[in-house]
């Protein structure tokens, strides 16, 4: 063997033939961006230059593990035997790793020397060479098998050397241009989600050029219904803050814009000809393009409905605190005056009524700030709750002891059946949520007239039901019960109490609702807590599964930093059968792994701090377990990127119990040992771990019986080689995944399973790999 610098060719007719076929090779890889028709080219003009049989390149990534092959001159005999050599993968690394070519006239003597046994039938002649580019590797490119059984010669090494160093550039280009989709389609997915406006506009024309959906909306409310919201352009009418108007028609908001100064937070109303209008916050940035003209014009326009929504809220809300807080403020104030201005004193029992009224009503003002703190958390999202097991007969009848001692005239009949299961629940909090229906309920009752508790079991949670016979509500009032109100003639006196009821019932997971006939016909307020898990467990243990054993719920973790997803998902799987665990993201999250044991996991695409799919690929816990994303972003790149990490499946928020729940059960179906997976002539029996093909048992060890039943169990999706490192082969993480790709190969020789055009293992090309869908072709 030989390692030399190349040299030119000293035949004018070689020279001359290799620059055509060099400049046809650079004409593809300038006319197209397809790698693999650009690397065949350059493998057969090699070829054909240098006299050689076959030809192969293998492409590295820029980590500088294999990533595939191209192959020229070979059968698909040879292609499968080379691919299955285990040693293929030493030698390209050693010849990758060359400071330049090398070549020798006895390819299987010199794999000997370096201690590798080399395959029957190996070729004598042989010539390489690694591709670099920009000093990177990109692979190497091989050469054997010179026609005659001649040996390549320092011409044959240039050639090689040129058409190396187009393959290089090629792969290069590809990288690059990989990169940039990549970074492109980053680019789109933030814009389009972001929760601003954007719209881009060409600066010499005023033409629109895009929107994202933040923007559409907006302007949505502008659109005439059956136009495209396009069309807004010719009819909108922007009045700025200093009063100046103009149409968009007539002068474009680039050109209005289009000065190299920009616009920072202005107020800008949109209207069209019919009145409607649309208030927003404008910032316009000129983007210039260079030499090349005067480029675009970018305006985020952010809602400013909802600012004026909080304006509302906040007015709303002074009137309720004031609302509330008089009226014991006016009893106190009475009861101090009369004990003060009496002249010849009170009889002590009448000064006895003043003081226990001012006692209280200064109770009362306590409860009405303790549930002002409390509305506070609950808009905040920061309200928390210590659930424990607790009686709901024990917390009914603290509840109505306090009321009725407080000197209530209300009776309260309490009507619990004796195999109620305990609740999980803040004691306190309960406390409080039924101290407030309580008093609403008298407060809407005639006096005298009783109060009515019940509870129920209602699936895997208890609903308590608080009974008046007073007013009653109009139906068309119901919806509005719970939010907080000022006192207006349609809701007076429900205030602030229903709404941190409200909360507080929530924040334990469960739901509040009322019903009402009509007004005069009393008010029914019902709430619902989770049943205690061990009441769950003993309930669905009596009812035996098919086998005549006792069924346990499958238990699901719900990992996001969202409360209002973690509350519905908890109630979405309790109400179908699952045993939920909730988790916000915060601390360790291997360790709740291995503390719940969750058979499924539902993942916050992003986490704070934490990327979701980053978490899958480095947390061994997750290894094992099926991984459904929950997110807010729906693009196609952003679920393709996570189904091709292993995913189980991808739920785009908003989404409703129904689907959750289905696409829970679909996941745990896929995951958890079906009978068997049959696909043409290729059968696998997981229960007794066997796979056969065409009735054929296939003798599999113990880990390629597990990549075949992985691949089987994911049918229909590309697993990608890192995840199948991570779970086949956690200790031999550092090989990278070379070691997959000798396993594959040799799986697919046991199934017989042809390498060039697989029926059963497909090969996607630098990502994974894939087993079809039972049916499909």
């Amino acid at each position: 063997m030989t390692v030399s610098e190349p040299d030119a060719p000293d035949s004018a007719t070689l020279r001359e033939g290799a620059s055509a076929a060099l400049g046809d090779a650079i004409l593809r890889v300038s006319a197209t961006l397809d790698l693999d028709a650009v690397l065949r080219e350059v493998i057969e003009s090699a070829r054909t230059l240098t006299g050689a049989r076959l030809g192969v390149i293998a492409i590295v990534n820029e980590a500088g593990a294999s990533v595939g092959y191209h192959f020229s001159g070979l059968d698909p005999d040879e292609e499968r035997r080379l691919v299955a050599w285990p040693e293929s993968l030493r030698l390209f690394e050693h010849l990758r790793r060359l400071p330049g070519p090398s070549r020798s006239t006895d390819l299987a003597d010199y794999v000997r020397s370096l201690g590798i046994e080399p395959p029957a039938a190996f070729a004598r002649t042989f010539m390489g060479m690694p591709m670099r580019h920009g000093g990177v590797d990109a692979g190497i490119f091989f050469l054997a098998e010179k026609a005659d059984g001649r040996e390549f010669d320092d011409a044959d090494e240039a050639v090689l050397s040129v058409f190396a160093a187009q393959a290089a550039a090629a792969v290069a280009n590809a990288r690059a241009h990989r990169a940039e989709r990549r970074a492109r389609a980053d680019l789109e997915a933030l814009v389009e989600t972001s929760p601003v406006g954007v719209v881009r506009f060409d600066a010499a024309t005023g033409e629109l050029l895009s929107l994202n959906r933040e923007a559409r909306r907006l302007v949505e409310v502008l659109r005439t219904p059956g136009h495209p919201t396009e069309q807004l352009v010719e009819v909108i009418v922007c009045r700025r803050a200093d009063g100046r108007e103009w149409s968009l028609a007539e002068i474009p908001l680039a050109t209005q814009f289009a000065s190299p100064e920009t616009v920072r937070a202005e107020e800008v109303v949109l209207s069209v000809p019919d009145g409607r209008s649309v208030r927003a916050l404008v910032n316009v940035t000129p983007v210039p393009a260079g030499d090349d003209g005067p480029g675009s014009v970018v305006a985020t326009l952010q809602d400013l409905a909802p600012l004026d929504e909080i304006d509302r809220m906040r007015s709303e809300f002074l009137a309720l605190v004031g609302h509330e807080l008089r009226q014991p403020l006016v009893a106190i104030k009475g009861s101090a005056a009369a004990l003060l201005e009496a002249e010849d004193g009170l009889h002590p029992a009448e000064a006895r009524e003043f003081h226990r009224i001012i006692a209280d009503q200064a109770d009362h003002m306590r409860a009405l700030v303790a549930d002002l703190l409390d509305a506070g958390h609950i808009d905040a999202g920061v309200l928390s709750v210590a659930t424990e097991p607790a009686a709901v007969a024990t917390l009914v009848e603290r509840a109505r002891t306090a009321f009725v001692g407080g000197g209530a005239g209300h009776a309260v009949q309490v009507d619990l059946p004796a195999d109620l299961p305990p609740v999980m629940a803040d004691r306190r909090r309960v406390l409080q949520v039924l101290a407030n229906l309580l008093a609403n309920a008298a407060r809407h009752s005639p006096a005298q007239a009783p109060i009515r508790i019940t509870a129920v079991r209602d699936g895997t949670h208890v609903a308590v039901s608080v009974a008046d016979h007073g007013r009653g509500i109009a139906p068309d009032r119901l919806p509005h019960l719970f939010r907080k109100q000022s006192g207006d003639a349609g809701t007076a006196g429900h205030g602030l109490g229903l709404a941190v009821s409200k909360g507080l019932v929530e924040a334990h997971g469960g739901r509040i609702r009322a019903e009402s006939e009509g007004p005069g016909r009393g008010t029914v307020i019902t709430f619902t807590l989770p049943a205690a898990p061990d009441a769950i467990e003993r309930r669905r243990a009596a009812v035996p599964d098919a086998s005549g054993a006792p069924t346990a719920p499958p238990r699901v973790l719900v990992v996001d930093d969202d409360p209002y997803t973690l509350r519905f998902a908890r109630d979405a799987l309790s109400a179908a059968g699952f045993a939920p665990a909730v988790a916000s993201g915060e601390g360790d999250l291997g360790r709740i792994v291995r503390r719940e044991k969750p058979r499924i996991v539902l993942l916050d695409l992003m986490l704070p701090g934490a990327d979701g799919i980053e978490l899958m690929a480095t947390l061994p816990e997750l290894a094992d377990v099926p991984v459904i994303f929950i997110s807010g972003y729906g693009r196609d790149e952003t679920v393709a990127r996570a189904l091709e990490a292993g995913a189980a499946d991808y739920l785009v928020k908003p989404f409703s119990a129904t689907e959750l729940a289905a696409r829970v059960r679909a996941a745990l179906r896929r995951t958890e040992n079906p009978d068997t997976f049959r696909h043409g002539k290729l059968e696998i029996d997981y229960g007794r771990r066997r796979a056969s093909v065409a009735g054929r048992e296939v003798e599999l060890t113990a880990t390629e019986f597990d990549l075949l039943r992985l691949l089987s169990l994911n049918a229909g999706k590309v697993v990608a080689g890192e995840v199948l490192l991570r779970r086949l082969w956690p200790t031999r993480r550092r090989e990278g995944t070379n070691v997959v790709r000798t396993f594959v190969a040799t799986l697919r020789r046991k199934l017989g399973d042809d390498a060039a055009n697989p029926a059963w293992i497909l090969n996607e090309r630098g990502v994974g790999y894939r087993m079809p869908m039972p049916g499909e072709p």
